[in-house]
C-alpha cells in the first residue's frame, strides 16, 4: 500500500506540474450568487476509485483545479467510538471487505427510519478495527475493481488531510446515531473548531434546526437535503414532496436545499426530458436558497435527450437560459468541472473553429441519433456541426445505388421481418446469413423501414432514441450529394465495399456507379468540398488515382500495432489517409486501462498520410476508465494527444461541441492537460493489473495489395442465391488482402488518467 501512495503521488505531481489550472468563464452566471457552480464530488472521484478513499478524493481534487475547485462531499456515518467516517450506506457491506474480515454472524438488524435494516454497520465498531483490518471496495459492479481490497476506510480527518478546497459533510441518519446514544451534533461541532467545514446538509429538519447556532453560518453553509416526493421526512413526517413547496419555512433553517435533479427537470415515462423545467430553482433563488442537484454519474443512463453525452447532461442544468443550479453533487467531478470551465457559456454549444484541422467525420450521419444512413441522420449531422458527411455506397439488383453501412440489410432495416425467405449466407462477405442489398429490387429496399442500432441494447439495456426507432427514408447515392451541396457542408466520404463480389458474381459496377454519380453532381469539377474516397480495396483506390480531385482513404479494419517503413511506402501508392480503429493506435489492458500508445500516427504523417481513426460512440461501455466514461476525454486524447487528423464518430455533436470550445485550443489557457496514456494504470501495483493485450501485428506490405478488380459479368447463380454451403457461386478471383478482411467491431478498451478535466476513452471500434 505504501508503495501503492508513493506512485499515485509522484503521478499526480508530475502532472500537476505542467501547467495552471482552467481559468472559468468570466461572465455572470445565472446562480445565486452569480459565480459558477460548485462541483461537489461525492466521496471523491468515486465513479473510478473506492468512495471516499485517498485517491478518489486526490484524484477529484487534482482533476478540477481552478475556479472549478470541488467541494469534497462525505456522507458521515459514525463509529462506535464517536469517530466519523466518509461512507454513503449506513451499511458497509456492498462497499468495504468488513463482511470477509468479520464475517455473516457479526451482522446485526436494526431499525433505521422505521424500516429494519440488516448488515454491518459502523457503530459497532471502533475506528481503528475498520482502520486496520477493512479495506474499501467499489460498490458498482461495472466500475474499475483494481483498487478493491487496497485502500482504507477514510475517517473525516483523512479526508481533510487531503486539503480539500472545501468540505462537505452529510448527515443522513441523525435520529439512528441519536437513538444509539451517538452525537453527530457535538461530532460536527469538534470537527469544525478544528477543520473548516463549508457545508453541512441532512434530510433530517430536526438536526439542522438544531446545528442553528453551533456553527458558525458566515463559513458553513446549512443545506437541507431533499429526498424523493414520498419519502416522510423524521422530524415533521410530512412527505419530501410537500415540504419542498413551502420554501419560506425552508429558508428558516437552512440556506440551500440539495435535490434529486428530477425536482428541476422531470423526465417521463419514456425516458425523456419534459418540455419545460419546474420553477424550483426560480422559486428558491426568490427565496434566497441555493440550489444544489443530485444524482450525475458518467456511467449510469440518463434521458435520451443527452445522447449518453454526460456533459449535454450539466449544461441542462448550469447553461439554460432561464437559470442556473448553484452546484451539483457527482460520481465523476472532471466531467462537472469541464462543462463549467469549457461549454457552458458557449451561447447553442458551438463556435467557430478557427484555424483547426481536425475533421468530424460521420458514421452513416448522426446515427446515434437517428437511424444510420437516412434523409434525418445526415440532416442532424449537418445541424451538429459535422465536417464531412459520409454515405457507404450499396447497389440494389437493379443498379440503384444508395447509402447503407453494409450491404447485408437485415440489421439496420426491417428487412429480415419482409424477406427472411431471401436470406443467405456469403462467406466473402460475412459469416453470417443476411438479406443483401444486390439480392433486392430497388423498389423492394424502398419499402423497408430503417431502424435505430443501439450496439449495446442486448448487453448492456443501453437504447438510442426510441422514439426514432424507424424514423427516416434511406436516400440514394444522388439524394446523398444533392443535401451535401445544399447544405455546404465541407465535404463527403463515399465508401466502397465488396467491388469485386459485386462485379464477378452479381454483374454490378460500383466504381462505375460511383464515378458516374460524382460527375454528374460536378463534385468531379470543384475544389470547395472535400471528396474523400474510401475503401479496404487498393484496387478500388487505384480507379481514383488519376483525379486529384478526390482524397483517397485507405480503410484497415484489422487491429495493427505498428507501420513499417516499408509498408507506409506502398500504402501511399494507394492512398492518401488511412482510417483505422482505436485499437490501432492505443494498446489496452484486458480489463479496460489503457497501456500505451503504438507509432502509427506518427510513421504514417511521416509520410504525409493523414489518420483517421474510428468509430467513435458516446455510450460509456465503449470508453476506457481512466477517460472517466467521458466521450469528451475520448476525443481530447485522438485529437490534442495523438494529434490524429479526424475521428470518425456516430455522435458528430459531441466533438463538435468539444472543438468548438476554447479547452480545444492547446495553447489557451482553459486548456485541459493530459498525463501519459497509461497514467492511472502505473498507480496500481503490477501484481493487482490484467496482463497487457497479445501485441497486434505490424501491417505488412501483403496485407495491403490487393488483386486487380474482375470484369463485371452476371453470374448464373439464381436470384437470391449465396455463396454459402451447396452454392454453386465460385470466390472473386485471387485471394483478399487478409489485414483488410473482416468486421471492425472489435471490443477495445481504453484508459488514460485526465488531471485537470478532459480526455477519456472506449472500447467499440
Amino acid at each position: 500500500m505504501i508503495r501503492f501512495f508513493f506512485l499515485f503521488s509522484l503521478l499526480l505531481h508530475a502532472t500537476l506540474a505542467k501547467k495552471a489550472a482552467p481559468a472559468g468563464p468570466s461572465e455572470k452566471w445565472l446562480t445565486l450568487s452569480g459565480k459558477p457552480p460548485l462541483v461537489i464530488a461525492r466521496g471523491g472521484l468515486s465513479g473510478i476509485a473506492p468512495e471516499s478513499s485517498q485517491i478518489a478524493n486526490t484524484m477529484a481534487i487534482s482533476t478540477t483545479a481552478g475556479s472549478t475547485s470541488p467541494a469534497i462531499f462525505c456522507n458521515l456515518q459514525l463509529t462506535k467510538d464517536g469517530m466519523g467516517i466518509c461512507q454513503t450506506d449506513i451499511r458497509l457491506d456492498n462497499s468495504t471487505t468488513i463482511a470477509q474480515v468479520y464475517g455473516l454472524k457479526e451482522q446485526k438488524t436494526y431499525k433505521v427510519n422505521g424500516e429494519n435494516v440488516h448488515g454491518s454497520f459502523a457503530l459497532d465498531y471502533i475506528l481503528d478495527e475498520l482502520y486496520s483490518n477493512v479495506t474499501l471496495m467499489q460498490n458498482i459492479m461495472s466500475r474499475p475493481d483494481v483498487f478493491d481490497g487496497l485502500l482504507p476506510i477514510s475517517s473525516v480527518d483523512d479526508v481533510a488531510g487531503t486539503k480539500p478546497p472545501q468540505l462537505w459533510l452529510n448527515v443522513q441518519y441523525d435520529r439512528f446515531y441519536t437513538e444509539h446514544k451517538l452525537s453527530m451534533a457535538s461530532f460536527i461541532q469538534e470537527t469544525t473548531r478544528l477543520t473548516g467545514v463549508n457545508y453541512i446538509s441532512s434530510p433530517e429538519i430536526g438536526f439542522l434546526k438544531s446545528m442553528n447556532g453551533k456553527v458558525n453560518k458566515a463559513r458553513t453553509k446549512l443545506i437541507f437535503t431533499v429526498l424523493g416526493p414520498d419519502v416522510l421526512e423524521p422530524t415533521t413526517n410530512q412527505k419530501y414532496g410537500v415540504i419542498i413547496k413551502d420554501l419560506a419555512t425552508v429558508k428558516s433553517f437552512a440556506s440551500g436545499i440539495l435535490v434529486p435533479k428530477g425536482y428541476i427537470w422531470p423526465v417521463n415515462k419514456q425516458n425523456y426530458l419534459e418540455a419545460v423545467p419546474t420553477t424550483l430553482v426560480t422559486d428558491a433563488h426568490k427565496e434566497g436558497l441555493e440550489v444544489y442537484a443530485s444524482g450525475f454519474a458518467n456511467d449510469m443512463p440518463a434521458s435520451y435527450n443527452y445522447s449518453y453525452d454526460p456533459s449535454a447532461e450539466y449544461l441542462q442544468f448550469i447553461a439554460n437560459s432561464q437559470f442556473s443550479v448553484d452546484g451539483v453533487l457527482t460520481d465523476f467531478p472532471p466531467t462537472a468541472a469541464q462543462a463549467i470551465a469549457c461549454f457552458a457559456q458557449m451561447g447553442n454549444g458551438t463556435t467557430t473553429r478557427k484555424g483547426q484541422p481536425y475533421l468530424i467525420i460521420t458514421h452513416n450521419g448522426a446515427s446515434g441519433v437517428y437511424p444510420g444512413s437516412t434523409d434525418l441522420a445526415y440532416q442532424q449531422a449537418v445541424n451538429d456541426g459535422a465536417d464531412i458527411i459520409d454515405c457507404t455506397v450499396q447497389l440494389s439488383k437493379d443498379g440503384v445505388a444508395f447509402c447503407s453501412d453494409t450491404a447485408d440489410l437485415a440489421g439496420d432495416t426491417t428487412a429480415m421481418s419482409s424477406f427472411m425467405a431471401r436470406a443467405t449466407t456469403i462467406p466473402e462477405i460475412q459469416a453470417k446469413s443476411g438479406v443483401f442489398s444486390f439480392d433486392l429490387e430497388w423498389s423492394e429496399i424502398q419499402t423497408l423501414k430503417p431502424q435505430l442500432a443501439s450496439p449495446f441494447e442486448t448487453t448492456q439495456n443501453l437504447v438510442r432514441n426510441p422514439a426514432a426507432k424507424n424514423a427516416g427514408k434511406l436516400v440514394t447515392l444522388a439524394e446523398f450529394l444533392d443535401l451535401a451541396k445544399t447544405k455546404a457542408v465541407s465535404g463527403i466520404m463515399i465508401d466502397i465495399q465488396n467491388a469485386a463480389y459485386l462485379a464477378s458474381h452479381k454483374g454490378l459496377d460500383i466504381v462505375a456507379v460511383v464515378t458516374s454519380a460524382l460527375s454528374n453532381a460536378t463534385f468531379d469539377k470543384q475544389s470547395t468540398q472535400q471528396v474523400l474516397i474510401q475503401s479496404d480495396d487498393t484496387s478500388v483506390l487505384s480507379k481514383f488515382k488519376e483525379d486529384p480531385t478526390y482524397k483517397r482513404v485507405l480503410s484497415i479494419a484489422e487491429l495493427k500495432g505498428d507501420a513499417p517503413k516499408q509498408s507506409v511506402d506502398e500504402i501511399k501508392k494507394f492512398a492518401d489517409a488511412v482510417n483505422v480503429p482505436r485499437g490501432t493506435l492505443l494498446v489496452t489492458t484486458e480489463d479496460g486501462f489503457t497501456k500505451s500508445t503504438t507509432n502509427v500516427v506518427k510513421e504514417m504523417k511521416a509520410a504525409n498520410i493523414s489518420v483517421y481513426v474510428s468509430v467513435l460512440m458516446n455510450e460509456f461501455p465503449t470508453l476506457a476508465f481512466d477517460f472517466f466514461s467521458d466521450p469528451i476525454i475520448e476525443l481530447a486524447s485522438f485529437i490534442q494527444g495523438l494529434e490524429v487528423n479526424g475521428i470518425v464518430t456516430e455522435y458528430p455533436a459531441t466533438a463538435s461541441r468539444y472543438l468548438g470550445s476554447p479547452c480545444s485550443e492547446p495553447n489557451a489557457k482553459t486548456a485541459f492537460l493530459m498525463s501519459p496514456i497509461g497514467g492511472l494504470l502505473s498507480t496500481v501495483e503490477s501484481r493487482m493489473q490484467a496482463p497487457a493485450a497479445a501485441p497486434a501485428p505490424p501491417i505488412e506490405v501483403a496485407d495491403i495489395v490487393d488483386p486487380p478488380l474482375p470484369p463485371v459479368t452476371k453470374s448464373s447463380t439464381p436470384d437470391g442465391a449465396g455463396a454459402g454451403a451447396g452454392s454453386n457461386v465460385t470466390p472473386a478471383p485471387g485471394p483478399r488482402s487478409s489485414g483488410f478482411a473482416g468486421n471492425a467491431n472489435v471490443g477495445l478498451s481504453l484508459l488514460a488518467i485526465a488531471v485537470l478535466s478532459f480526455f477519456s476513452i472506449g472500447y467499440y471500434l
